[in-house]
C-alpha cells in the first residue's frame, strides 16, 4: 500500500499562519518540542464543559443523594488513567494512534477497527458537543427575539462546525498554544458560574425516594458507565503526545494527561449535581442548559453561552484533529486537511438530526452508555499493548505493510488483538442497562450496568492470554526517524 504523502519538515515553533499540513508521518527528533506539563491544558480546555453539569444533574435524576453522586463521580474518573498510559506511546512511537495500533490488530485488522472507531466514535462526540452549544447558542438567540426552535440550533451548529473545523486544520501548533489560554478563560467563566448558581443548591438535599439495596446500586453502576465514557472514548491521546521528545518521562506524561482531563470533569460534574438539587423537575425537562441560565444574571447568561461555544470548539476541534489521521492510516488517498472537513460534515449532519430529534440529556446518557461497548474494549486492549511492550514502538516497522512485515501477523490480521475487542464488547453487552437495550445478566442482576468493568477486564484477560510472546517482552528496537521507505 502507498505511504501517505510525505510533507515538507516543519521546525517548531510552526506559523500559527500556515495549516498544519502533516499527517501521520513519523516526527524527526529535531522536530520533537515541549514538555508533559504541557498536555494539562491541552487535555483541561475540552474537558470544561457544560456536558459535565449535565451528566452530574442525571446522577440525582437517577435517584442519588449528593454524598453518593460524588463517589460516582470519583470512580468515574479513575479510567483517565488508562488515557495517560495510551498516550506516552506517541512519542515513543513518532506518530498517531491510528497507525500504533496496527501492532495490535494487524495491518488489515487495524483498517477496519479505524474506519469504524475513528470515525464513528469521532462523529458521535462531535455532535453531543455541538448538541449542547447548539441549544444554548438558541436560547440565548431566543432571547435576542430570534424563538425559533430549530433554525436557531441548526445555524449555531453550522458557525460552530466552520470555526471547529479550521482549528483542526490549523493544527497541533495551534492547539498547544492557545488551548493553555482558553482553559484559564473557561476556568474563570465557569467558576463564575458556579459562584451564582450555588447559592440555589439545597444543601440538606434528600432523594424523594431514597434508593436501597439492588435499586441503589443500578443507578450507581449507570452513572459511573456514563461518567467513564468519556476517558475511555480517548484513544486517540497520543495523537496529541507525538511530538513530545521520546525521552520525555512516561509518568509524567500520564499525570498530565489523567489529570488535565480528569480534574475538571471531577468538579464540574460535582458542581452539576449540586446544582440539580435545586432545580425544579419541570426546569429540568426543558435541559440543565436553560435551567442554569435562568439562575444568572443578565450580564452573565450570554458570557456562559459564549464560554460554552469556546469549550465545545476546543473539544471538536481536538477531535476533529485526530480524527483527520484516520484516513490516512487506513490507506485512503486523502490529505489530513480535505479529511477534517470530511469528519466535520459527519458530525454536523448528525448534530442537526439530534437537533430535531432529541433533548441533550437523553441524548448524553444513551450514547455514552453505548460508546463503552466500543470505547472499554479498544481503550483496554491498547493499554494492555504499551504495558506488555513496555511501550517499544518501532515507527518504521508499523509503515511496513508489506506481507512478512512485524505486524502482518496472519495475513494481515492479529486474531489476539481483534478476539480481545470482539469478546469485550460481546460479554459487556450482557451487563449494560439503558433506555436501548438491557443485557440479559444486567437484568437478571437487578439491572446492575457492570459494561465498563467487564468491558476492560474481559478484554485486557483475553489479550494478555493470547499474546505470550509479549509477556516475555520485546526486545527494544531503535527508532529511525523520518519517513519510512
Amino acid at each position: 500500500m502507498p505511504q501517505p504523502p510525505m510533507t515538507d519538515p516543519v521546525t517548531y515553533p510552526e506559523p500559527l499562519a500556515h495549516p498544519e499540513t502533516r499527517g501521520i508521518e513519523l516526527i524527526e527528533a529535531s522536530e520533537r518540542h515541549g514538555r508533559a506539563r504541557d498536555l494539562f491544558p491541552v487535555w483541561a480546555a475540552p474537558n470544561v464543559s457544560v456536558l459535565n453539569f449535565t451528566v452530574g444533574a442525571s446522577l440525582i435524576l437517577l435517584g442519588l443523594e449528593i454524598w453518593q453522586a460524588i463517589l460516582v463521580i470519583i470512580a468515574g474518573s479513575l479510567p483517565w488513567i488508562l488515557t495517560g498510559i495510551v498516550a506516552t506511546s506517541g512519542p515513543a512511537a513518532g506518530t498517531s494512534g491510528s497507525v500504533i495500533t496496527r501492532a495490535i490488530y494487524g495491518i488489515r485488522g487495524n483498517r477496519v477497527v479505524v474506519a469504524f472507531f475513528g470515525w464513528f466514535i469521532s462523529a458521535v462526540f462531535l455532535a453531543l458537543n455541538w448538541l449542547a452549544s447548539s441549544f444554548m447558542g438558541a436560547e440565548l438567540l431566543a432571547q435576542l427575539g430570534f424563538p425559533d426552535p430549530v433554525t436557531g440550533p441548526v445555524l449555531v451548529t453550522i458557525v460552530v462546525a466552520g470555526i471547529t473545523v479550521l482549528v483542526a486544520v490549523f493544527g497541533h501548533s495551534l492547539i498547544l498554544r492557545s488551548y493553555p489560554v482558553v482553559a484559564s478563560v473557561l476556568l474563570v467563566v465557569f467558576l463564575l458560574v458556579t459562584a451564582f448558581a450555588l447559592p440555589h443548591v439545597q444543601w440538606g438535599y434528600a432523594a424523594p425516594a431514597p434508593l436501597e439495596g439492588g435499586a441503589l446500586w443500578s443507578a450507581m453502576t449507570i452513572g459511573f458507565a456514563i461518567l467513564a465514557s468519556t476517558p475511555l472514548s480517548y484513544t486517540n491521546s497520543p495523537d496529541l503526545a507525538r511530538y513530545l521528545p521520546e525521552t520525555t518521562k512516561r509518568s509524567s506524561i500520564i499525570a498530565a494527561t489523567a489529570l488535565g482531563g480528569a480534574l475538571p470533569c471531577m468538579f464540574f460534574t460535582a458542581v452539576g449535581a449540586l446544582l440539580a438539587t435545586g432545580i425544579s423537575a419541570a426546569a429540568m425537562d426543558l435541559g440543565i442548559e436553560s435551567a442554569i441560565l435562568s439562575l444568572l444574571p443578565a450580564w452573565l447568561g450570554p458570557v456562559f453561552v459564549v464560554g460554552v461555544i469556546i469549550n465545545t470548539i476546543s473539544l471538536n476541534g481536538m477531535t476533529t484533529y485526530t480524527a483527520s489521521m484516520a484516513f490516512q492510516s487506513i490507506g485512503v488517498p486523502i490529505r489530513r486537511i480535505p479529511s477534517a472537513v470530511v469528519v466535520g460534515a459527519i458530525g454536523t449532519a448528525l448534530t442537526i438530526y439530534l437537533v430535531m430529534s432529541t433533548s441533550l440529556l437523553d441524548a448524553v446518557n444513551l450514547m455514552l452508555q453505548l460508546l463503552v461497548l466500543i470505547s472499554g474494549p479498544t481503550m483496554a486492549v491498547f493499554a494492555v499493548d504499551v504495558i506488555l511492550r513496555r511501550n517499544r514502538y518501532d515507527g518504521n516497522d508499523l509503515f511496513n505493510e508489506k506481507p512478512g512485515s512485524p505486524f502482518w501477523y496472519s495475513g494481515g490480521w492479529h486474531i489476539p488483538g481483534l478476539l480481545a475487542v470482539v469478546l469485550g464488547a460481546a460479554v459487556a453487552s450482557l451487563f449494560l442497562t439503558n433506555t436501548a437495550w438491557t443485557g440479559p445478566i444486567s437484568a437478571a442482576m437487578g439491572f446492575l450496568d457492570l459494561s465498563v468493568p467487564v468491558s476492560i477486564i474481559v478484554t485486557a484477560a483475553v489479550y494478555f492470554a493470547l499474546s505470550p510472546a509479549l509477556r516475555r517482552g520485546p526486545a527494544k528496537t531503535p527508532v529511525t526517524q523520518g519517513a519510512p521507505a
